[in-house]
């Protein structure tokens, strides 16, 4: 045992503003916040990161005008990325020989310092009372670094990378039986970041890799109001080289949740 470990508490709460324009046009505004926290298990020392994240404004378009008579349709969009989170956030850690002022690590910092470029995808299809569904966003990071020092040993990490991201969902969707409130819903969820960017540099601090989970949830409709709570299980943790690691000929550090809990409110007006 290296005594290496760390643990991250993340609370994010995403605020987002949806505007349906046309049967077919809406928009959307994502504003995120986070307070976050990673504790090192060998010095007990704790730093803290806690503010509004990277905003997101997006605008997605249905290729068929809803509703259908097929009971399917298909939806694409794409988005902008705004660096609005602070991608330097600095935090006191007290240790024995004193207290330290240092910049926190990336897992926690709040934004990444980039523009970037999103594009997503969402089908549906149902099938007697099951709605089976499918979807996927892709955000591309141009940029190669930030600028911001890591702190770290290695000259090929010393400035943190502005990676790629990705979730893509699919699954199905069932009222539960006896209830006009409730609806059941289970599938599977792939999240990562690339090895390498689709375009720009892939140079500097990443962490690549992709988790593979078992994501099943439950939804509560009560007129214009609806509660939903998933608990994804992972299944496969996959900690892919980065750049630097594949110069420097070794392999880099992993930072996985062990689990996630996803709880989400909408009103609509």
């Amino acid at each position: 045992m290296e005594g290496s470990e760390v643990i991250n508490d993340i609370h994010l709460i995403d605020f987002s503003l949806s505007y349906q324009h046309t049967p077919r046009w809406s928009f959307n505004l994502s504003a995120p916040v986070m307070i976050a926290s990673r504790t090192s298990s060998r010095t007990g020392a704790v730093v803290h990161s806690k503010g509004l994240g990277d905003i997101m404004i997006s605008a997605r378009t249905w290729l068929w005008r809803p509703p259908t008579e097929s009971r399917q349709n298909i939806a694409v969009g794409f988005g902008l990325k705004l660096p609005t989170g602070k991608p330097d956030v600095q935090d006191t850690r007290y240790t024995t020989q004193g207290n330290i002022v240092s910049t926190v690590d990336q897992s926690i910092q709040l934004g990444d310092g980039g523009w970037g470029i999103m594009g997503f995808a969402d089908v549906f299809k149902v099938v007697k009372r099951a709605t089976f569904f499918a979807s996927g966003i892709y955000l591309s990071n141009p940029q190669a670094t930030n600028g911001v020092q890591t702190g770290r040993g290695r000259a090929s990490e010393a400035i943190m990378s502005i990676p790629d991201q990705y979730l893509v969902q699919a699954g199905a969707t069932h009222p539960f039986p006896k209830s006009r409130h409730f609806v059941v819903s289970v599938g599977g969820r792939l999240e990562g970041i690339p090895v390498r960017d689709i375009f720009g540099s892939s140079e500097g601090f990443r962490r690549p890799g992709y988790v593979l989970s078992f994501d099943p949830g439950v939804v509560y409709v009560q007129g214009r109001h609806s509660l939903s709570f998933n608990i994804p299980v992972p299944l496969e943790r996959n900690r892919r080289r980065s750049t630097s690691d594949i110069l420097d000929g070794r392999r880099g550090d992993a930072a996985f949740a062990d689990y996630l809990i996803i709880v989400s409110y909408t009103r609509s007006f």
